[in-house]
């Protein structure tokens, strides 16, 4: 019984390094813009995506997705995978959408979370 606890436990001990977590970010990140190229918020998200990629390590793509006041951008965002690799740049529109639009396709409170204001 003694043998097998050892050979168990060197056994657990053997193969707790391949259980760490990835480090992050591994691949570029996209930094969602819900306006056009060319306004004031693509010129932000492109001022902010250089730097900011160099701080992380990684390249930072941005991505405009116009139309429907924010929410193509906001759905497109909110139903990408939580893990960090998808950001959005927005102004207004999403704070006064939940006001316009009763029935949005996502819910700005549970579905995002605020990194930084701008």
């Amino acid at each position: 019984m003694k043998s097998f606890v050892k050979t168990l436990l060197v056994a657990l001990l053997a193969t707790t390094g391949l259980a760490h977590a990835q480090e992050w970010p591994s691949r570029p990140i996209s930094l969602i813009v819900s306006y056009p190229p060319g306004g004031t918020a693509d010129l932000m998200a492109r001022t902010v995506a250089t730097p900011l990629g160099k701080l992380l390590g990684t390249s930072v793509v941005v991505e405009n997705k116009p139309g429907a006041s924010g929410q193509i951008a906001a759905s497109y965002v909110a139903k990408a995978n939580a893990d960090g690799y998808t950001l959005m740049l927005d102004a207004s529109s999403y704070s006064v959408n939940p006001s316009l639009f009763p029935k949005l396709p996502y819910d700005p409170n549970k579905d995002f979370k605020t990194l930084a204001v701008l």
